[in-house]
Formats: C-alpha cells, sequence, structure tokens
C-alpha cells in the first residue's frame, strides 16, 4: 500500500484522485521541467500530497504542499530558512527532504515516494503489535528524534501517521510542517482543522500552549505511540480536546500491563516514565528512552513511592496514632531524597484499611513501588516489620523486622528510609544522609504528644487544629528544642487564619513566632520553609520573600506536595497561571488525593472554566464527600451558565462543612449572582448576627456584597480584611469570585497597596 507522507493535522486519505488541475497545472510551471506532477495522493487538514517525477534522476517524489489557508499564515522566507535546517537532518530512520520552494502563493517541499504502510495502517488492521516489534519500532524511531534533537529541531507531531514502516524499518516524517506551522499566528492554528500537533499524543505542556518544547515533549508523544502498540488502545480517550488535555493534567495512564500481561517490567516501565505529567519526571532524551527499552529488569518507573499505612497489630487501639506516625516520618524521611517522589500522607491513609490489592493501590497513586507495614507495640518495646515491594510484579526489593525498645524508634526509621534508598539505588550527599538521620526530639513522650497533635491537624477542622495546638504544645514542654512541633503549631495557626475560623490578630503572631523558632532550632525544615513562606502571602504580601522561602522548601522537601499547592496559589495570585496549573499538576502527583481540587481552582482564577468543570467532575469522583470539592464543582458549573446545578453543588458543600462561613457566604455570593436576592440577604443576615458570637471575617461578607451588585460596601468589607490580614484575601487578584470589582477603582488601589499592581 502507498503511503509516501504523514499529515500533522489528521490521518492522510489516499484518494488516487486527480489533484486540482489549476494547482497542478502552477506547480508544473514552477517546477520548470524538474519535476512533473501526475496526481494527487493523500490529503490532510494543513496540507496535501502529490505523486511527482524527478526528471533528473528518474524517480518517483512526493510533492507535498500546504493548504492556501496555511500558505497565507507562514512567512515564505522563514518557511525556506527553516525547511532548510529540517533538509540537514541526515539519518537512515528518517524520510529526508530533497527539495522546496515556493509557487507563487504555494509552499511545498518535496520528499521521496516510499512504498509502504503508515503505523496507523498497520495497528488498524491489527490493533496491537508483538512486544519486539513494538519496541524495537519505538528505538527506531527515538534514534531519528535523537539526531534531530541533537540540531535544535523538536518534531511536535509524534503519532502513528507520522512514522513510516518501509522494508522492516520506521521512517520519521514530516518534521517540515510540523516545525514551521509551530510558529504560526494563534489565529491561524485556531481555525477549523489546523491543529499544531495531534491531541491523542500531545504532551501535558504542550497541550496547554506552553512555550519553548523540547525533546521531553516528543518522548512523551513516543511514549503515547508504544503504549497505544502495545496495548492496543490509547493512554487517554476523551471526546473532546478540552477532556484529553484534563486527563493529561490530572490523571495517571493506567499501566499498559493492565491490558497486556506478556509486557517485561522494564518495557512497562519506560512507558510509564515516558508518559510522566513533569517532563523533569520524564526520560530526559529520546536516546535514553531507546536505552531504557533494552535494558533488563530496572526500577519502576521515576522511583515513585508509596509508603501504605503502617498497620496496627497492637491489642491497644490507642496505638492507632503511633502507628500512622511511624507511617507519616518515614514518608518525611524518604521527602529528603530529591531522585525519590514520594507520594505524600494525605493519599496513602485512603489505603488504610486495604480494601484494594498492592497492584491497584500503586496504579491508583501512580506508584512503582510500595512500603507496606505493620508495627506492634507492647510496655516498652515494639515490633516492626517492613516490606518493599515492586507492584507491577510483585517482587519484593527488601524487607525487614526490628525487634526493639521503643525508645529505638527514630533509629529504625531513619534505618527503614536509608534501606529503601539504596533499594532504589537513589544517591544520598552527606548532607541528605545527615538530615535522615537527625532525630527530631531524644523526648519519647514529647514525640508521643506530636503524633497525636499530628492526627487532630490532618482532620482539617477548625476544632482538630485548635486541638492540635494543645498537643504540640504539650510536646514542647517536654522538649523545648523540637522543631517540628513549632511547625505543626504554625501550620495550625496559620489555616485558622485563612480559613476564617481564628482573628488575624491573634493567630498570625501565633504562627510567625512558631515559625521563627522551628527554623531557629533546625534552618533545614522544609515544613517551617514553606510555612514562612505562606506566612510572607498572607500577612506580608511579600511575594518575592514568598517564593525565596517556596524555591527553598522544596530544595530541601523536593516530594513536599503542600508546598507545590501554597506555591501554585500564590503564582495564580499574581497571574502567573501556567507555573500555578504546573504547581496544581505536580501536587496532585504528589498527593492526589489531598489536591484533587485545587488544579480546578487554578483553572477557574486562569478563566478557562470549562477544563476547570472537567477537573473539578475528577475531583468529587475521588472523594463524594469532600466538601471543597462540592464547592469547587459549584463554581465551576455556575460559570459555566448552569446556575441551578451550580448552587446545588454550594448547597451540599455547605451541608458537609458545618457552621464555617466560607461556603456559606459563597452560596450568598451565588444566590445574589442568580438573582435569587432574598435568600442572600437571609445569608447575610445569618452571618451579621453570627458575628456577635464568633468571629466572621469581612472577606467572607464581601463575598455575598459583590454577588448582590453592592459593590462599594464589597470593597469597605475587602478594605477592612486587608487592614486587618482577614481570611484569604491575599489572593483577591487571582480570585474568579471578584472579577465584578477588578474595573473599579477602589479595588485597585487596593491591589496596589499589596503590592499586586
Amino acid at each position: 500500500m502507498e503511503n509516501p507522507s504523514g499529515s500533522p493535522s489528521g490521518p492522510e486519505q489516499d484518494t488516487r484522485a486527480s489533484g486540482t488541475g489549476d494547482t497542478v497545472a502552477r506547480l508544473n510551471q514552477a517546477f520548470g521541467g524538474r519535476y512533473v506532477v501526475e496526481r494527487e495522493i493523500g490529503r490532510g487538514g494543513m496540507a496535501t500530497v502529490y505523486l511527482a517525477s524527478d526528471v533528473r534522476h528518474g524517480r518517483p517524489v512526493a510533492v507535498k504542499v500546504f493548504v492556501p489557508a496555511v500558505a497565507s499564515a507562514i512567512t515564505p522566507d522563514r518557511f525556506l530558512r527553516e525547511i532548510e535546517v529540517v533538509a540537514r537532518l541526515n539519518h537512515p530512520h528518517i524520510l529526508p527532504l530533497h527539495d522546496s520552494g515556493q509557487a507563487g502563493d504555494l509552499l511545498y517541499y518535496v520528499m521521496p515516494y516510499v512504498r509502504g504502510q503508515s503505523l496507523r495502517q498497520m495497528l488498524d488492521a491489527r490493533k496491537r503489535l508483538a512486544v519486539d516489534e513494538a519496541v524495537q519500532i519505538t528505538r527506531e524511531i527515538a534514534a531519528a528524534l535523537d539526531h534531530a534533537h541533537g540540531q535544535g529541531l523538536v518534531h511536535r507531531d509524534i503519532k502513528p501517521q507520522n512514522i513510516l514502516l518501509h522494508e522492516g524499518e520506521a521512517m520519521l516524517m514530516d518534521f517540515g510542517i510540523a516545525h514551521v506551522a509551530s510558529d504560526m499566528p494563534e489565529e491561524a492554528l485556531t481555525q477549523p482543522g489546523f491543529v499544531v500537533g495531534t491531541p491523542a499524543y500531545m504532551s501535558p505542556e504542550q497541550a496547554v500552549g506552553e512555550p519553548g518544547l523540547d525533546a521531553r515533549s516528543d518522548v512523551y508523544a513516543l511514549g503515547s505511540v508504544l503504549y497505544e502498540m502495545l496495548a492496543g488502545q490509547l493512554p487517554f480517550k476523551g471526546p473532546s480536546f478540552a477532556a484529553l488535555v484534563n486527563q493529561r493534567l490530572v490523571d495517571t495512564a493506567p499501566p499498559v500491563r493492565q491490558f497486556r500481561g506478556d509486557v517485561p517490567p522494564a518495557v512497562a516501565a519506560a512507558v510509564d516514565k515516558a508518559l510522566s505529567r513533569a517532563a523533569a519526571d520524564r526520560f530526559q532524551s529520546a536516546a535514553a528512552f531507546a536505552s531504557a527499552l533494552s535494558s533488563p529488569l530496572s526500577l519502576p518507573a521515576g522511583r515513585s513511592v508509596a509508603v501504605l499505612p503502617f498497620v496496627n497489630l497492637s491489642p491497644d487501639p490507642e496505638n492507632e496514632y503511633f502507628a500512622d506516625g511511624m507511617t507519616e516520618d518515614v514518608i518525611a524521611h524518604l521527602s529528603k531524597v530529591p531522585s525519590l517522589k514520594v507520594i505524600s500522607r494525605t493519599s496513602v491513609m485512603a489505603f488504610k484499611k486495604r480494601e484494594q490489592d498492592l497492584r491497584e493501590i500503586a496504579a491508583r497513586l501512580n506508584a512503582g513501588v510500595l512500603l507496606d507495614g505493620s508495627v506492634r507495640r507492647s510496655g516498652d518495646r515494639v515490633r516492626i516489620v517492613a516490606q518493599l515491594v515492586d507492584a507491577r510484579t510483585d517482587q519484593h526489593l527488601w524487607a525487614e523486622t526490628y525487634d526493639r525498645r521503643l525508645t529505638d524508634i527514630f533509629e529504625i526509621q531513619t534505618d527503614v528510609a536509608l534501606q529503601i534508598a539504596r533499594a532504589l539505588d537513589a544517591a544520598l550527599s552527606p548532607d541528605e544522609q545527615r538530615r535522615i538521620q537527625r532525630e527530631p526530639t531524644s523526648n519519647l513522650e514529647a514525640y508521643q504528644h506530636y503524633l497525636q497533635g499530628r492526627s487532630c491537624l490532618v482532620r482539617y477542622t477548625a476544632e482538630g487544629m485548635r486541638q492540635s495546638i494543645v498537643y504540640f504544645e504539650r510536646a514542647i514542654e517536654r522538649d523545648p528544642g523540637y522543631a517540628l512541633a513549632y511547625a505543626g503549631i504554625a501550620y495550625a495557626s496559620e489555616e485558622l487564619v485563612v480559613t476564617g475560623a481564628e482573628k488575624p490578630e491573634i493567630g498570625f503572631p501565633a504562627a510567625r513566632r512558631a515559625v521563627e523558632q522551628a527554623l531557629a532550632l533546625d534552618s533545614s525544615l522544609a515544613d517551617a520553609h514553606c510555612m514562612l513562606a505562606q506566612i510572607r502571602v498572607v500577612a506580608d504580601y511579600d511575594w518575592a520573600g514568598a517564593e525565596e522561602e517556596f524555591k527553598r522548601a522544596l530544595e530541601l522537601g523536593p516530594s513536599h506536595a503542600d508546598t507545590y499547592d501554597l506555591y501554585g496559589r500564590m503564582c495564580a495570585t499574581i497571574g502567573r497561571f501556567d507555573e500555578a496549573i504546573a504547581m496544581g499538576v505536580r501536587a496532585h502527583e504528589l498527593d492526589p488525593l489531598a489536591h484533587r481540587s485545587d488544579l480546578a481552582t487554578t483553572l477557574l482564577r486562569a478563566g478557562r472554566h470549562k477544563e476547570a468543570l472537567d477537573a473539578a467532575i475528577k475531583g468529587i469522583e475521588f472523594d463524594p464527600h469532600y466538601d471543597r470539592g462540592h464547592a469547587t464543582l459549584g463554581w465551576a458549573l455556575f460559570l459555566n451558565g448552569r446556575h441551578d446545578e451550580g448552587i446545588a453543588a454550594l448547597q451540599r458543600a455547605v451541608a458537609m462543612s458545618g457552621s464555617g462561613s466560607t461556603w456559606l457566604s459563597q452560596l450568598g455570593q451565588a444566590y445574589g449572582m442568580a438573582g435569587r436576592i432574598e435568600e442572600a440577604r437571609g445569608i447575610l443576615a445569618q452571618l451579621l448576627a453570627d458575628a456577635g458570637e464568633r468571629y466572621v471575617p469581612p472577606y467572607h461578607l464581601a463575598y455575598i456584597y459583590v454577588g448582590l451588585g453592592e459593590y462599594e460596601t464589597a470593597m469597605d468589607m475587602l478594605e477592612q480584611a486587608f487592614e486587618q490580614r482577614s481570611g484569604a484575601i491575599s489572593g483577591i487578584k487571582g480570585s474568579f469570585l471578584f472579577r465584578q470589582l477588578h474595573d473599579h477603582p477602589r479595588f485597585i488601589a487596593l491591589l496596589k497597596k499589596m503590592h499586586l499592581q
């Protein structure tokens, strides 16, 4: 079957139809007898392909001509210059370019006419390929890409249609169109049929329009092609471009071995790594991807580790918090290893009951390896059993049993973390080893109070946070040098203010004192640097200082999901939405259940309402009982014009959250915006009455006044909130709930006071 070329915007059709007489005549005139165009043999959204004869060399060639609408959007000089660069590629697995030029308003280039079939045609006929065959094709295309990347060229449109199979070898086509079209004006690319790249295969960063794509974007697309060759289906499927983009940003591709059990673990691991959402987690070159496909059984993709909740085997159920503390501390130690991706506490705790097998848990958490363990405490003795398992193969990578005195608990935690790092061949610098081996306290009673405080804190309720402070203070009474306990007080105190449960003049000074003390005791504590950054955001409006601390926190704790989340919120506040989305994606990767709605919120702030709705729906699927998830879904629905559904979701959030004023005030705003004025005023009256007995942030009242269209009163509330540092006032510039005020002179003046204008 003939297939001389691919198309960047869709499958080609071997039409066998005669080309338009006028176009053929113009081309033949331009060629001046060098080439004789015979007929049209293929057509795509951006180009038409003609069969021609190379008169001088007596060989058939394929002439690819941009359709007029595309040609008019490309500067001819730029086209010829870039095609000249592409033409210099010289590799046995790249279909070369013979010639290029301009015929009036037509731009064209000439390629060999090769008899063969595309990989797309082969997959349509066979659905999936033998593992060795799929790997060989991938390695040959990876070699072609590595050559092109070395010349500074990124293909941008790797897909089965652009891979030609000729005499048993794979050849890559269409560098020309993909590379030249990448710099077309945006208005041209948004026309129907003109897409640089194919949604089913493009990388997350390409899908969201990030500039400066590099080799890792092509690696992702090639990983998608390999996945399809092995599994017989794409890693992601969706009814629309927006749905596909959202899946790439939020979801993890199902393990390929889920559909094809005979795929070797090393190949499955390489596919997983190539499809990592973050470019930094992928192979950094196509050559590295090819090498991994031919290597023996290797480490699971990305060295992604999930520490499952240690099972409490103690006879006293009160020791449950001790088992949970063991889980958290091992996670904290591993999070200090830069080359590991460690799933955060909130997500792993969802699997405490072990209702799924290890393979299912690993797939849900996108983890290559799992640490599974148990704790039995009796008197002053503790027995800990731990095993590290490759979830895809059930292979035990390491196991150990510790029968020790309770006072040795920190030594055990350190040993477990170091053993995991060794098993995964994760290199540690001397400083990183010292930080892992550092004991947080020498007082066992202080440690137990700290664990009780953590147990209360992670309820994420006002009552839980207040109780956590009590336990953290008890820990400090036993050990005044306990830096982690101070960091815990800082976190709880700051969150109480931001959620509106505590007055700023009480919560912020307490948080500031605690974080300063934590850093004085241990300047390498990532949690403390993260909280200092957050305080600089919410209380100081010191954006540069906050960013410096966020970066330091990530240096010290590369797998700290909360840091990515809070850093992303700050980026959204100052208008850096692409970075905010990337941070949100990373937070979700590290803690998919804790940050299940944050990406949707960021998309709402960026004005990408349809994408936000898809992400919000996915967040509810993670946890139907999550109040923040329902509130986010409510606004995503509302801002997409589905007012009644949005209000219903906000009502569910209010019912789930109890007595807090955040979702109640936002429900009041939605009522007002939907014209349900009496209901909006009813909520306003309720909150004003409550303010006599408990703290109600003026920031929350501003929501309702905006909904009612009473903008001057809303500004009164926001200015009060600014003076008090009330609620989430630091985020007003990026908030989608105050867009009606963006042009108000008082709002602009307020942004200037906050160094946001």
